[in-house]
């Protein structure tokens, strides 16, 4: 027999992927920035910098400020704009082989409008565009369009001429995050990427004074991974049937995979669906080789789970295991003591040959399983945690990521 070769294809919407790792957007730059590290046409997706319809210089320096385990940023959404980005950086990195998701963002609607009609002419290479909403919007007190759900509403339904599948990236900081991705979806979201940074500060006890040049910023690492997995997981409660990307402090494939779970008793059974998430993570060279590895390992974990299962339904039914009873028997030789008959339930004591129980004899700890719902969880009994700059998307609760990863999330449909 040929040697089984693990599908990790994904699907975010109408969209169909390779693989779930994608780069998560404003990690990996506009282009080939990371070619020379790794083959971009070897993941699911390469998600670029958000781009405006216009040339943008960004936020003075300093731009970047270590946070504890995390790190602000405050680089200003900086970009060449679409027309620039389209002639003279896409066709470097459609050469790779990458499928290519645009990002594209803007202070008003009509700046979003003429940056989603600028793509419309993008050759198929790109197969999908996210919306930035998580920005200041100029027309509403510089709030952001992801905290209102009639501004998220208005910046999708005013991207439709991109003539692409739109995924609305929305930020964590709202107050109700629910209700904006579902005004998302009916401005015309087919899915959405949780999370963008959450807003942080840092300040120079000499000075006073912010020490980013855009004075607050967005706090992005691990310490943001706890944010994105409840965004992740409150958002599919509310709209199950809405694909969800989860983006934010994967690092490893277990982060990924708890990314990826739903929250319910449904997906207790669905040990494929670390291959189904879609995932936003930084950049971690291994991180779609410990996907797979997961995924095999949750899978082989599965089938003894499940003997274990079928071994434990015949002794409840008053007929004891065999091998259960040997076991049973070395062990308490080993330990000095008379084998207890069978049937008996455990009391946390020893049997002494005299047949009282030993005293002062510390009972045994209870088995811990891991469930086997989550392949990551099964193999390593530990959830995905993670920094860098890629991205897998991935469904909701049960997922994985890294700084700057993505990764579909459970309620995924399989491709």
């Amino acid at each position: 027999m040929g040697e089984r070769v693990t599908d990790l294809s994904a699907r975010v919407g109408s969209v169909v992927l390779p693989n779930p790792v994608m780069t998560a957007s404003g990690t990996a730059g506009h282009g080939t920035e990371l070619a020379a590290y790794l083959d971009l046409g070897g993941l699911g997706a390469v998600v670029v910098k958000s781009l405006a319809a216009f040339p943008w210089a960004g936020n003075p320096a300093p731009r970047l400020h270590p946070a504890g385990e995390g790190m602000l940023n405050s680089v200003g959404l900086q970009g060449p704009g679409v027309e620039a980005w389209l002639a003279d950086v896409l066709p470097a990195l459609l050469a790779t082989g990458a499928r290519v998701v645009a990002s594209i963002w803007g202070r008003t609607v009509e700046e979003f409008a003429a940056a989603a009609a600028a793509l419309a002419a993008a050759p198929a290479g790109v197969v999908a565009v996210e919306v930035n909403v998580s920005c200041p919007n100029l027309e509403d007190r510089r709030r952001m369009f992801a905290h209102s759900p009639s501004a998220t509403r208005d910046a999708l339904a005013a991207t439709a001429a991109c003539g692409r599948p739109r995924w609305a990236k929305l930020s964590p900081n709202a107050a109700d995050l629910a209700e904006v991705a579902a005004a998302a979806r009916e401005g015309g979201a087919e899915a959405v990427t949780l999370v963008n940074t959450l807003l942080g500060m840092a300040i120079d006890p000499d000075t006073r004074r912010p020490r980013l040049g855009g004075g607050g910023g967005g706090l992005s690492g691990p310490p943001l991974r706890p944010v994105a997995l409840r965004a992740v997981w409150d958002v599919h409660a509310a709209l199950p049937d809405l694909p969800i990307v989860g983006v934010g402090g994967v690092a490893r494939a277990e982060h990924a995979a708890h990314l990826g779970e739903r929250g319910d008793d449904a997906g207790a059974a669905d040990l494929e669906r670390l291959g189904r998430t879609v995932v936003e993570a930084p950049v971690e060279l291994l991180l779609l080789d410990q996907v797979r590895a997961a995924h095999e390992r949750g899978r082989r974990r599965s089938r003894r789970h499940a003997g274990r299962r079928r071994a434990g339904s015949v002794a409840a039914r008053g007929h004891e295991d065999p091998r259960g009873a040997a076991q049973r028997e070395q062990r308490t030789e080993r330990d000095g003591g008379a084998a207890a008959p069978a049937g008996a339930q455990p009391t946390g004591h020893r049997v002494l040959p005299s047949g009282r129980p030993a005293e002062n004899v510390a009972p045994s700890p209870p088995m811990i399983r891991p469930h086997s719902s989550c392949a990551a969880c099964s193999s390593s009994g530990s959830t995905l945690p993670g920094r860098g700059a890629m991205a897998i998307r991935t469904r909701p609760p049960s997922p994985t990521w890294g700084s700057g990863m993505s990764m579909p999330c459970s309620r995924m449909q399989r491709a």
